[in-house]
């Protein structure tokens, strides 16, 4: 059975969805609070950048709305790609994260080529 999804997360969770943290949030977490040192800050930058450049920002998280997105399996393998150098980042620092994979997401509310965005309830 082919999977058609999959999320980077933290296992923190977020204020907004009570859900684990994102790979992006966690990291920017990590950056904020000094954790990072200031060369593998700008990388992680450096990859959120290209990320904001060709990756669009779904209108619900724009928004605060109570969502989380994963990244679709079988279009996304550039930017699957593009996080492995993040992932690098999170084994550094020793910070626990969780590669997800699954066909059961919930109720998708925002969806484009690489990813979709699914409602969470509370």
């Amino acid at each position: 059975m082919e999977l058609k999804y999959i999320r980077i997360q933290g296992r923190e969770l977020s204020y907004i969805t009570q859900k684990p943290k994102g790979i992006f949030s966690v990291c920017w977490r990590m950056v904020n609070d000094g954790i990072m040192t200031e060369a593998d800050a700008n990388k992680f930058k450096n990859i959120d950048c290209w990320f904001k450049e060709n990756l669009p920002e779904p209108d619900p998280c724009k928004n605060r709305q109570k969502v989380i997105t994963y990244f679709k399996t079988g279009t996304s393998k550039d930017m699957l790609k593009m996080l492995q150098p993040v992932l690098g980042l999170l084994d550094k620092y020793n910070h626990p994260y969780d590669i997800v994979y699954t066909n059961f997401i919930g109720e998708i509310i925002y969806e484009d080529k690489w990813q979709v965005a699914v409602r969470v309830d509370g």
